[in-house]
């Protein structure tokens, strides 16, 4: 069964385009929830994952953390098992994203 991952981005955010590319390279089916006009829902994901910055990765409800995190998964060969081929599902924050 394929993994359930989400990106969580803001607008401006360079490492979040990196993620987006990575991710999609990899064949990684995503969904991305942009939060750079919601700061109330950036607040609500960082008491959820502990994180402040972007982007965000959240894999199968668990918080993955950022891009340098994403990076060091892909080295171990993690997002391989995460593949569904290209997908690329993104929503607004008011669909939610059901961490």
């Amino acid at each position: 069964m394929p993994s359930r991952v989400i990106l969580f981005s803001t607008d401006s955010c360079t490492f979040c385009v990196h993620a987006r590319s990575l991710l999609a390279k990899r064949g990684v089916a995503f969904e991305e929830v942009n939060l750079g006009e919601h700061p109330e829902l950036q607040a609500e994901l960082a008491d959820v994952t502990g994180l402040t910055s972007f982007p965000q990765i959240v894999v199968d409800g668990e918080p993955l953390g950022g891009f340098n995190e994403l990076r060091a998964a892909d080295k171990r060969g993690t997002l391989a098992s995460w593949s569904t081929g290209v997908a690329d599902g993104r929503r607004s924050p008011q669909e939610g994203a059901g961490l």
